[in-house]
């Protein structure tokens, strides 16, 4: 096997911008195509100027190798695009197309990413008793906006259309420049529902850039509530996939249950979403004895009462006969596509952040990876029951031994003209940031790409052949984040 020229990084490392191999474009198209055919994810393919040119920069999660592999060029005006032979690429492709005018010929759909659905044209499915359902992008109830377009034959989905970008939060535009004041509530608001995620990459990417090493307390802390907000939105999320079959006694308990969870992140930091607990250089806040014992009687607590109400679940016939066998995912399509966290996972696939590429406290504890064969519903849920018990027992343990020692460490100034990368296992899949500084040390480009991006066409491809009607209950147990898409 040859080895394809990109320079590797740990997760949570940096390298100067000079030393990522500036390929000509043919070559670069057939090292990211290459290294994701043995193996690799594309975590990120993005533009950012550098000088008078608009450079494009590749980050390649290999599990092999337990590294990320970085590769750049300068596409020019026009370049042969990725996505016909790296589908992984699609989203990607036209998000460049959209940002900065730089067209990839042949991309089978280059729609853009983040304007208006009246922008652009939908895809149409025509024929005989052929019809077209939208949905949104205003909806019921207090949710975000995004429009979905089904092309239907009689009940039956041929082609579900999903346009997002309805927001316009330019986030990645507000982060350049930094780090300054703004810029940890900007990233603790990528998306709400993964506050302790996003800002655990973020701080990797900073300590990254500045060599600082957080003290071995802060790391485990960072993981104890990491893994609080796994376990409320997974436990959420079984309560509203029950509440969508008409499930109520799983519903009404699962909706307090996560409530319990949320509680215990207050307990640690005194907010329900973990707003102040991740900084750079460590955690914000300290737990001390007591507090720790309480916090492991009640997690304890918490599991063996989710861990009922969920078995409410699998023990009722006609809950598993609405999840079984409904918006299957193939394993081929799922790593094709790029899916990850619990939507890769219930299609059986090995795809865990955390233990292919461990960072922070991950390089000292693990966690069971959890999967499900069967790409349906039932994996997406019972994927979610598996990774609650692991992560429960995980917290619980860290809380009862903490390491001694300080929280926090000071966090100097960021070394100019350098790239960090920084993957994490938030609870709807991999997040990853990388950071690019300029010679005075300030983000130059800042770019996020929340587990959603990844995912939404895995939702597509669910609805395939399936009743318009399965169509929550698919939505449900993907349960994707428009706000962090509309970055």
């Amino acid at each position: 096997m040859i080895a394809a020229p990109v320079t590797a990084v740990p997760n949570g490392g940096s390298v100067p911008v000079a030393e990522v191999p500036d390929l000509p474009l043919p070559a670069f198209r057939q090292a990211v195509i290459r290294e994701v055919g043995e193996g690799a994810r594309l975590a990120a393919l993005f533009g950012w100027p550098a000088e008078s040119r608009v450079r494009l920069l590749a980050v390649l999660a290999r599990p092999a190798e337990g590294d990320l592999g970085l590769v750049q060029t300068d596409p020019g005006e026009s370049y042969p695009a990725l996505t016909p032979d790296c589908a992984a690429a699609h989203l990607f492709e036209r998000e460049i197309a959209e940002q900065w005018k730089i067209r990839p010929e042949g991309h089978p759909w280059l729609k853009p990413v983040r304007s208006p659905a009246s922008d652009t044209d939908f895809f149409r499915v025509e024929g005989e008793e052929v019809h077209e359902v939208a949905v949104g992008p205003v909806h019921a109830g207090v949710i975000e906006p995004g429009h979905f377009r089904f092309q239907c034959h009689g009940e039956k989905v041929l082609h579900l259309e999903i346009s997002l970008g309805y927001q316009h939060r330019g986030v990645e535009r507000a982060l350049v420049g930094g780090p300054g004041p703004r810029t940890i509530p900007l990233v603790e608001t990528l998306a709400g529902d993964t506050t302790i995620g996003h800002a655990t990459a973020y701080a990797e990417v900073v300590e990254a850039l500045s060599g600082s090493s957080p003290p071995p307390r802060a790391l485990a802390l960072r993981g104890v509530a990491l893994e609080l907000e796994r376990l409320a939105n997974h436990t959420g999320d079984l309560g509203a996939l029950a509440n969508d079959v008409g499930y109520l006694p799983t519903a009404s308990f699962c909706g307090r249950l996560r409530g319990d969870y949320l509680n215990l992140t207050a307990l640690l930091c005194g907010s329900r979403f973990g707003r102040g607990m991740v900084r750079p250089g460590g955690v914000g806040f300290d737990v001390e004895p007591e507090r720790a014992a309480t916090f492991g009687t009640r997690i304890e607590a918490a599991l063996r009462d989710t861990l009922q109400a969920a078995n409410l679940l699998w023990g009722t016939s006609s809950v598993r006969a609405r999840f079984e066998e409904t918006g299957r995912v193939s394993a081929e399509d799922a790593r094709a596509l790029g899916l990850v966290g619990p939507a890769a996972r219930a299609c059986g696939l090995d795809v865990d952040s955390r233990l292919e590429f461990p960072s922070g406290i991950w390089c000292f504890a693990q966690v069971p990876i959890s999967t499900w064969p069967t790409g349906d519903v039932f994996a997406r849920a019972y994927v979610r029951f598996l990774e609650l018990q692991g992560s429960v027992r995980f917290a619980a343990g860290e809380a009862r031994s903490l390491p001694s020692g300080p929280v926090r460490v000071p966090v100097g100034r960021l070394a100019p003209e350098r790239v960090a990368v920084s993957l994490v296992e938030g609870w709807r899949g991999e997040i990853c940031h990388v950071a690019i500084t300029d010679r005075q040390g300030r983000f130059a480009r800042y770019k996020v790409v929340d587990p959603s991006f990844h995912n939404w066409f895995g939702l597509a491809m669910a609805l395939r052949d399936q009743p318009i009607s399965d169509f929550p209950l698919c939505n449900k147990s993907f349960n994707l984040s428009y706000c962090g898409h509309d970055l």
